[in-house]
């Protein structure tokens, strides 16, 4: 059974799979039971997985993509030239707590850069006048 996204959901899952490498490579010789185990594996550890099938067919390679997600109740989040990417959620896994942004400090202008640059030289022209 093939799970359907919504497209916000399809959307997130898009961004999440921008830096992730092919796991599974597809060949000439297409799904195998072998293949299809070692996807639902991936599957199981990842979630979010890229496929890359060397076809030059694409109608073949959506063929793939389908058969892969009706045999493994995956959803197929994007499907990009010779790439695939599959989601399905795995049940097992512990949800992790949501990563809170780290605040970052805000940018000096360049004026307030040079202001700061030139007050530090100053301090230091004066603790070095006091020393002497």
């Amino acid at each position: 059974m093939k799970i359907e996204l919504t497209s916000a959901e399809r959307k997130r899952l898009k961004a999440a799979a921008h830096g992730l490498d092919p796991v599974v490579m597809i060949g000439s010789e297409g799904l195998k039971p072998a293949l299809l185990k070692e996807i639902d594996r991936s599957l199981n550890a990842h979630e979010l997985i890229k496929i890359r099938a060397f076809s030059d067919e694409r109608d073949e390679r959506e063929a793939w993509l389908d058969a892969i997600c009706e045999e493994l109740s995956a959803a197929p989040v994007q499907h990009i030239g010779k790439v695939l990417v599959l989601f399905r959620e795995n049940p097992d896994k512990q949800p992790s707590a949501p990563a809170t942004p780290k605040r970052r400090k805000a940018r000096l202008t360049k004026r307030q850069e040079v202001n700061k640059a030139l007050t530090r030289r100053k301090s230091r022209t004066l603790k070095d006048t006091e020393r002497r």
